[in-house]
């Protein structure tokens, strides 16, 4: 159904090729998973399979890629729109109309399909997606993962051959992602529709791949079965990673599949200490300086619990309500120094709104928010309201990094961004620099911030915010677009932030990066908190929230493969 024959996509004004003499095909009815590092090429990779890669794109493509037997390269976008369906990883951006049903429907129209059939398209995916609660609400008033499941039922509507899919469930929580996929599998093994999804969160998705693309930063590529390819991968889940360092044949892909062959790894792991006590981490090699002495504070120093640092932050009562949606209904909240927290629950569950409002700028129904300063004596006092403090003021107390990283940046380059963050935070020269050398080393100072890779935007926003050392940093879904080499630098930022005694809250659906180095969880369901606790705690046990090491060797106390091997530091059996 998709073949690419050496192609190779260079885009104009860069050194290198993107993509370099990629030889793979995709059968029909096969799901395929690319993989690969942030900047490999995946994306260019998906848009060259739907025809804009070069005509939308720009750019010289040699070689070429056939979709149903169709030349791409004699073939516009609009002449394969009646076979291939595309999300993108930004879907606001393509939404055309105002309400759910609306969008659902558009497509259909622009190809004419019969108004009965039509109605009849869009009940069957506002119930394959779970969509039908949500029918007549504004996409505006959605979620980010509610608005990524109506982009992808937009396209199910229009029932293509192939569907391109970037990073379909990043915006997703864990049950409503397993949702989706389970029916994009349901849509490949029964009607025969051809998937080639990107994704980084592999964790979820290879179990369903029938084939994988790897690709090398280089942009050469590996094509073939999913064990096989993943075995010698730069990138991979935790099941595979685990897989891998135990030495298990064949490779696992999923956790029932690694349960299978995990008896002689729990037999060995039963006699080890358990790991109940927060894990000790090692000074992450980030330059954020201390405000006060420009040194990082030494982990030893800070509590070594979480909730043992003063309050920085105090939240009481807070509720948000959008229209006729109660969004936070009276939240209780208190961030303090030196812990990482991590604010999780199903999309529409109210993070991002309760985010918004500790920041300030955000709407907020009732209940207080207090930032905590310095008292007199032993302890905290409360403080301003995050609310009444000019927006400058307000960024050095609680800094947010909202969905979309890129409403930070206006300016025309990477180095002007840098250079008006260490103006308008009095930082030294070259301090937003060397936060997102840190994050993203290589992001050319000269390259426009839109240009950039999802994750080189967060970065370059997280530098931009961090210039101004808030005691309180804020994150709305961090880890979307980053790859595990992305992720793994983010949270060494994020220790280096508790070492120096910042409190860090993330709203996140990404379980395995929680299990990584968050402190605590606040679990949220229709907009109230149902559980504030450490994370272990939360994560282990969780049906929806366990990550994989946690479900694989379950009863142990385990969340990671880091813990593993901190238990078994000479290899496994």
């Amino acid at each position: 159904m998709i073949r690419f024959e050496d192609l190779s996509v260079t885009y104009p004004g860069a050194d290198a090729s993107v993509l370099s003499h990629v030889d793979a095909r995709v059968e029909e009815g096969e799901l395929c998973l690319v993989v690969g590092a942030t900047g490999s090429g995946k994306s260019t990779l998906l848009g060259a399979a739907a025809g804009r890669v070069p005509h939308f794109t720009g750019g010289l493509l040699s070689g070429r890629v056939l979709v149903d037997g169709r030349d791409t390269r004699d073939h516009l976008p609009r002449d394969l729109a009646d076979v291939v369906g595309i999300v993108a990883q930004d879907p606001p951006a393509g939404f055309v109309t105002d309400t759910v049903e609306e969008e659902l429907a558009f497509g259909m129209e622009q190809i004419g399909v019969a108004p009965a059939l039509m109605r009849k398209r869009v009940e069957e995916v506002l119930d394959l997606l779970g969509l039908a609660r949500l029918r007549d609400r504004a996409l505006a008033d959605l979620s980010g993962g509610e608005q990524q499941r109506v982009a992808i039922g937009a396209v199910l509507t229009a029932q293509p051959r192939v569907l391109v899919l970037d990073e379909p469930t990043s915006a997703l929580d864990p049950a409503a992602a397993e949702d989706v996929l389970a029916a994009l599998a349901r849509l490949v093994h029964d009607v025969g529709i051809t998937v080639l999804l990107a994704e980084h969160r592999l964790e979820r998705v290879v179990q369903f791949a029938d084939r994988v693309i790897s690709l090398a930063p280089g942009g050469e590529a590996v094509s073939g079965p999913p064990a096989r390819v993943l075995a010698g991968s730069a990138v991979a889940p935790p099941v595979v990673e685990l897989g891998r360092w135990a030495g298990w044949d064949p490779l696992p892909l999923s956790v029932r599949d690694a349960r299978r062959l995990a008896g002689p790894l729990l037999d060995r792991l039963s006699g080890t200490a358990s790991l109940s006590a927060r894990r000790e981490c090692p000074d992450a090699p980030f330059g954020v300086a201390d405000g006060r002495s420009g040194h990082a504070r030494r982990r030893g120093e800070l509590p070594g619990a979480a909730g043992a640092g003063a309050p920085v932050l105090e939240a009481r009562g807070v509720r948000v309500r959008h229209g006729d949606v109660d969004a936070v209904r009276g939240v209780d909240l208190t961030l303090r120094a030196g812990e990482i927290v991590a604010l999780m629950g199903r999309n529409g569950s109210g993070k991002s709104s309760l985010l918004w409002a500790l920041q300030g700028q955000g709407p907020r129904s009732g209940g207080t928010v207090r930032l905590a300063v310095p008292g007199d004596g032993e302890g905290a006092a409360l403080g301003p309201d995050p609310a009444t403090l000019a927006p400058a003021v307000a960024r050095r107390h609680v800094a947010l990094v909202p969905q979309t990283p890129s409403d930070l940046l206006y300016l025309p380059t990477v180095a002007e961004e840098c250079t008006a963050a260490d103006e308008q935070a009095g930082a030294a020269p070259g301090a937003a620099r060397d936060v997102l050398d840190a994050l993203a080393p290589g992001t050319p100072d000269a390259a426009h911030p839109r240009d950039l890779s999802e994750g080189q935007r967060l970065a370059l926003a997280l530098a931009v915010q961090l210039t101004g050392r808030p005691g309180v940093l804020l994150l709305d879904e961090p880890t979307r677009g980053l790859d595990y080499t992305g992720k793994t630098r983010l949270a060494g930022l994020l220790r280096s932030l508790r070492q120096l005694g910042r409190a860090v809250l993330l709203a996140t659906h990404d379980v395995e990066f929680v299990a990584g180095c968050a402190d605590r969880v606040v679990l949220l369901a229709g907009g109230e908190v149902v559980a504030d606790a450490p994370a272990r705690a939360v994560l282990h046990d969780s049906a929806t929230f366990s990550p994989q090491v946690a479900k694989i060797l379950r009863p142990l106390d385990v969340l990671t493969v880091d813990d593993v091997r901190r238990l078994l530091p000479g290899g496994a059996p």
